[in-house]
């Protein structure tokens, strides 16, 4: 197979797009992949260092407030646009794929009025601004949640859950607890507010650790690297019992996380897709701050079905956040059965689908 794939600016767009061609390379090594992202995204500097043919588009984002940058944002997608029909003519692609962000809609518009053939996957619940535009469009639309299916035209859709969830599933795990000398039999509970931490639950987690060193299960705290300095300043003069680990940041997530009893953090796409692949417990404190809301959705889409609780940030504070944490770590057949129905909304062949989904559209 002959596939572009564009997909930017956050990790939640690229890792999918990551995950897709890791799947293509092992089916069909002979496979050529073209990665085509922004300069200004974090896939500029993700993409090449897994060895992926990688071109960069300068591109940007709307503004939500009447500016003059819109214009330029206008300007940058049409050149956009003209760049990718040639970089389209000279990779002569069976198929482009995009994973959201604003990168994916010149690529992938560019195509489909090429007459290639063409799809898109969503990632979260609310649908992008991107894939809303790109709909009317390509030819398959491959989501990640029930939820987003009555906001495509129906006939374009097909779930196939997300290509993470695939790619986590079948990682093998070599981590123990006692590589940062904690106890490999005890119960843990993971805290992680995301790459860059996440200041409301990191002060959650202070105002909690008096309590956290009382209890018999494990607590990793993951305050994001930037925040890691600061926390520890905050935490000077309070005692750490032996059973809380904090670190600033964890580079071999999917090795840790099918040895943890409990996951307490954001609710972002990528993140559900790891917890439900591998069936782990979890309370989930949605932004607040991303489009549309979003993050509460995909929330609710685990709540919903017994996969979750939730902790919304309004409601965020260390009472509360020690009352959820206890709720499962002190009930091990609550987290069993918690751990059950993440599992079944697991889709642990996601990148399968959506590579056979593609396969259907190429001639």
């Amino acid at each position: 197979m002959r596939l572009i794939i564009s997909g930017g600016g956050t990790g939640g767009h690229i890792y999918p797009a990551l995950a897709i061609i890791e799947d293509l390379l092992k089916q069909e090594p002979d496979s050529e992949v073209l990665y085509v992202g922004s300069k200004r995204g974090l896939e500029s500097s993700i993409v090449p260092e897994q060895g992926i043919k990688f071109i960069a588009l300068e591109i940007q984002g709307f503004k939500r407030s009447l500016s003059l940058e819109n214009f330029k944002t206008v300007a940058l997608f049409l050149k956009s646009v003209h760049e990718s029909k040639k970089i389209i003519k000279d990779f002569k692609p069976d198929i482009v794929i995009g994973t959201g962000g604003y990168v994916s809609g010149a690529v992938v518009y560019a195509a489909a009025k090429a007459h290639i053939p063409t799809m898109i996957h969503e990632q979260n619940s609310a649908v992008g601004l991107t894939n809303k535009f790109l709909s009317h469009y390509v030819d398959k639309i491959a989501i990640g949640f029930h939820e987003a299916a009555d906001q495509f035209p129906k006939e374009k859709v097909v779930f196939a859950g997300n290509p993470r969830a695939q790619q986590v599933a079948n990682m093998k795990s070599t981590f123990k607890w006692s590589d940062i000398d904690l106890q490999d039999n005890e119960p843990t509970v993971l805290i992680f507010g995301g790459s860059q931490g996440a200041p409301a639950i990191n002060k959650a987690v202070i105002g909690a650790i008096s309590e956290f060193n009382q209890r018999k299960y494990q607590v990793v705290f993951v305050t994001g690297q930037k925040r890691y300095q600061n926390v520890m300043d905050l935490l000077n003069k309070t005692r750490i019992s032996s059973n809380i680990k904090i670190l600033p940041y964890i580079n071999n997530m999917p090795q840790v996380l099918p040895k943890v009893s409990l996951i307490v953090g954001r609710s972002g796409a990528t993140s559900i897709a790891e917890i439900t692949a591998l069936g782990i417990p979890a309370v989930l404190i949605p932004s607040p701050y991303v489009t549309a809301d979003h993050q509460t959705k995909n929330t609710m889409s685990l709540v919903s079905r017994g996969a979750a609780l939730m902790v919304k940030q309004d409601d965020l504070n260390p009472k509360s956040l020690l009352k959820a944490v206890d709720q499962l770590m002190h009930d091990s057949a609550a987290r069993e059965k918690m751990a059950d129905n993440s599992k079944k909304l697991g889709v642990v062949d996601s990148a399968d689908e959506i590579l056979n989904l593609a396969r259907t559209l190429i001639k």
